[in-house]
């Protein structure tokens, strides 16, 4: 019988990229470039809008729960982000990390925002703002707080 294809155009990238080159990939995660970036290396217009990806589909922020996995996916997804950013773009004096939340969210796939400024041009950034009790965007480090387990994490 045939497999069915995924829906889901992160689900597959994370699964079989053959379309879309890699810049990370572990047992977790993947990171690849964004195909509409928001930010570029300074003075060179070199994208530097990375996304970071789970394997496992999780479609949105609001389906993290404040359990141990979910902590350590999420911080995981920051540290390759950073790691990336760092490499790629250790110039910038300035990196940004989030998540679009509800209905704001282009892809129904958990995925982590990762720039290295400034936003190119520089409306840009009003897609990476927070709407407060609207949702918007969230900075990675308060989505974190949010989730973080109420019972200490283990080493």
């Amino acid at each position: 019988m045939a497999k069915a294809i995924s829906p889901c155009i992160f689900c597959q990238i994370a699964r079989s990229s053959n379309s879309t080159p890699l810049l990370h990939s572990d047992d977790k995660v993947v990171a690849f470039k964004d195909i509409n970036p928001s930010a570029f290396r300074f003075h060179q217009l070199i994208e530097m809008h990375y996304l970071i990806i789970p394997v496992e589909h999780i479609p949105t922020v609001n389906d993290l729960q404040r359990r141990n996995e979910d902590y350590t996916l999420v911080s995981h997804m920051i540290n390759v982000g950073e790691t990336l950013l760092r490499r790629d773009a250790p110039q910038s004096n300035q990196y940004r990390f989030g998540f679009h939340q509800p209905p704001f969210n282009s892809v129904d796939h958990l995925h982590l925002h990762c720039f290295a400024l400034p936003f190119i041009p520089r409306w840009k950034q009003l897609k990476y703002m927070s709407l407060g009790p609207l949702g918007g965007f969230i900075e990675a480090e308060k989505l974190l707080e949010k989730i973080k387990p109420l019972s200490p994490i283990p080493p």
